[in-house]
């Protein structure tokens, strides 16, 4: 008898940098377990994979708006608790740093080398005015009824 392999399924739906760090420790950590594991990228947690630079695109005004106020990249994400203005990212970072942790941009890396599936929801790219060009590289695009069919055999399933 076949042993059929683990599954892990992640929606990340934070786009605060501490949450989608825990969400990556875990995809991570799951995948060290040889589990096939998906983060789910949807609203606020499309900002993980978007690129740091800025790409020109053509949008209308509320995506132009949504585009300006969303950070672009792992890296620029507020916390959830503390933020300060800003200065409470530049602590955890620090923090991070003093204890060799891996940073969010990191185990992203990280996840990718381990074969984690990345997929960014289609319907709330549409309506944040995303498009397939403004984020990572190599990801998969997809809708609920995608997630739902990984979720569905999934031994964990986390929203995050």
């Amino acid at each position: 008898m076949t042993e059929q392999k683990k599954r892990t399924t992640i929606v990340l739906f934070s786009g605060d940098y501490d949450k989608a760090m825990a969400a990556y420790i875990i995809a991570n950590g799951a995948a060290s377990y040889d589990h096939e594991v998906t983060i789910f990228h949807t609203f606020w947690g499309l900002n993980a994979l978007r690129k740091e630079k800025l790409i020109p695109v053509s949008k209308g005004f509320l995506e132009n708006m949504f585009a300006k106020m969303m950070p672009r990249g792992a890296d620029k994400m507020g916390l959830s608790k503390m933020n300060f203005a800003g200065f409470g990212p530049k602590m955890i970072k620090n923090v991070i740093k003093k204890h060799n942790a891996v940073p969010l941009p990191q185990l992203i890396e990280l996840a990718r080398e381990q074969d984690v599936k990345l997929v960014a929801c289609t319907m709330t790219m549409d309506l944040l005015g995303l498009q397939e060009k403004e984020l990572l590289d190599g990801i998969d695009y997809a809708g609920v009824a995608a997630y739902l069919a990984d979720a569905e055999d999934g031994n964990v399933n986390l929203f995050i």
